[in-house]
């Protein structure tokens, strides 16, 4: 039997697989289509996801092989009024402090080979046509590749399978919201005349905007605007040159190829279950909302590796099964903020009318330039968009508080101060991070608990990021804070996983290896 079937071979399904597989997880993962995608809507990795994919060894090959955007440019009605420069605003927060442009496909294709390096190959041209949870594992119905029908038992089913989730319907899951009046088009284009070439460039004009993203070769930008008037009632029998283009044309952009151009709709919906018993609902097979901000796929990613490491630790029998229901509480509370906050910013891009048009042509670049000189604010605005500021301090897995840094929060990140600490290890896993001096009774208490621990000679500069000297902090697998504690005392780790109900027999804890069954 298989530990878990991932249905959906997306990025989402990928990374959960490679997740899983890292942590000697034994998966299964299907996808009905013939191949990875060959267009991309997604084209945005965010900072947050190439943290956790240095777990996955993704991080640099990404970043050599997409388009590094270093500043985003706030035009409106063809005047340059702000360029963000997200060195400036990330430069003390990450590794990563740019957007990086990476088309879908290329990632699709990526993980695709990686995950075949760690021996699963995904079954192309197979389909979920049934499950049913019978509580101590999940029997599903496939249509394999050659039409053929087979039945497969495993212990875990995770639906990444899309927003028209098989999956999420089969369960019963509501998927409340709805559907944006715009419709939009998205173009891959050869261009010329638009400076910096390899900054992206958002437009606002009257009643209009386009984004403009740079990658590749010979002047390749992706374009995304909005489809107005009466053509939005047949976008199927659009072409590029039918829609209206006033914000391109005041930016100074000349198209001379199309090589690529679809149109959509655009939905904000969110499912009211992420979990029923066995079966989980990820990415977009669970919410859906707005392009702003380039936030779905990375949402959908960081769902993967936040369940990932839960359901390795109840496979192995370490971890309760209770520990599988802060999955739904902690993604979906982001969620529902994240779809709150993209939908106000889609609304407010996406108005029409005069007094619409006045606030986004001089009102909204007139804050955004004021708030771009303030050192904080400059900050914020860039870790909501990374979502490094993402945090879980809500969860029953967060305790405590040190320094600034309380359980749940992502843990700084001190490579700006010379100890890159966010350097994966070899396996993942639990791991404690003290800065200064520790207990001596904690390096014993990790050796006899398999759990890594890193402590590091302090350094004043730590101050700056949060961190307090001489204060424990213990990670998730994931890398967020567990618990944070002012002493490096081992009592408060064990008082800590009794309380989540973690066994004391796991010596293989943060070990790669799992018997199959």
């Amino acid at each position: 039997m298989d530990n878990v079937l991932i249905v959906g071979a997306g990025p989402t399904g990928l990374a959960l697989a490679l997740w899983l597989t890292k942590q000697g997880v034994n998966v299964r993962i299907i996808d009905k289509s013939a191949g990875p995608g060959e267009t991309s809507r997604a084209m945005i990795v965010q900072a947050r996801t190439l943290e956790l994919y240095r777990q996955l060894d993704l991080a640099e090959p990404i970043v050599l092989a997409g388009h590094k955007n270093p500043s985003m440019n706030m035009w409106a009605r063809g005047k340059h009024r702000v360029k963000i420069v997200f060195k400036d605003a990330g430069a003390d927060i990450t590794p990563y402090p740019f957007v990086t442009v990476y088309p879908q496909d290329q990632h699709e294709r990526l993980l695709v080979e990686k995950l075949a390096t760690m021996g699963v190959v995904v079954e192309r041209k197979t389909e979920l046509l049934s499950f049913q949870d019978e509580g101590e594992s999940v029997t599903t119905l496939l249509r394999l590749a050659d039409g053929t029908e087979s039945t497969a038992q495993v212990q875990y089913l995770a639906g990444c399978d899309g927003a028209r989730s098989t999956v999420r319907q089969q369960l019963g899951a509501g998927f409340e919201g709805g559907t944006y009046k715009q419709a939009f088009y998205v173009a891959d284009v050869e261009a010329s005349g638009l400076e910096p070439a390899d900054e992206a460039h958002i437009a606002l004009d009257s009643g209009d905007f386009a984004l403009v993203l740079s990658y590749g070769e010979n002047g390749q930008r992706r374009l995304i605007g909005t489809v107005r008037d009466e053509r939005a009632d047949k976008m199927e029998t659009l072409t590029f040159a039918d829609v209206r283009q006033d914000a391109i044309k005041h930016l100074g952009l000349q198209v001379h190829k199309v090589n690529w151009f679809s149109t959509y709709r655009v939905h904000h919906r969110i499912a009211d279950e992420f979990q029923r018993g066995r079966v989980f609902l990820l990415g977009d097979a669970a919410h859906i909302h707005s392009p702003a901000g380039g936030q779905g796929m990375n949402t959908g990613l960081l769902d993967a590796n936040n369940l990932a490491w839960k359901l390795a630790d109840v496979i192995k029998g370490h971890a309760p099964t209770s520990l599988l229901e802060s999955y739904a509480v902690e993604r979906q509370a982001f969620a529902r903020k994240l779809v709150a906050t993209t939908d106000r910013l889609f609304t407010l891009a996406t108005s029409e009318g005069s007094l619409a048009d006045f606030i986004k042509t001089h009102i909204v670049p007139t804050i955004a330039s004021v708030a771009y000189k303030i050192s904080n604010m400059r900050e914020f605005l860039f870790k909501t968009v990374s979502q490094t500021t993402l945090h879980y301090r809500d969860s029953t897995l967060s305790s405590g508080e040190a320094g600034h840094v309380h359980g749940g929060d992502r843990l700084p990140w001190t490579g700006s101060q010379g100890f890159d600490n966010y350097k994966a290890p070899e396996t993942i896993g639990w791991q404690v991070h003290v800065y200064g001096e520790a207990d001596p009774a904690l390096r014993g208490w990790c050796e006899r608990h398999h759990i890594t621990l890193q402590v590091v000679d302090w350094k004043p500069d730590y101050q700056r990021v949060a961190i307090e000297r001489n204060a424990m902090y213990l990670l998730r697998p994931d890398t967020y804070v567990a618990l944070a504690a002012v002493r490096s005392a081992p009592d408060a780790l064990a008082r800590y996983f009794d309380l989540q109900g973690y066994t004391w027999n796991f010596s293989n804890l943060n070990q790669p290896d799992l018997p199959k069954d």
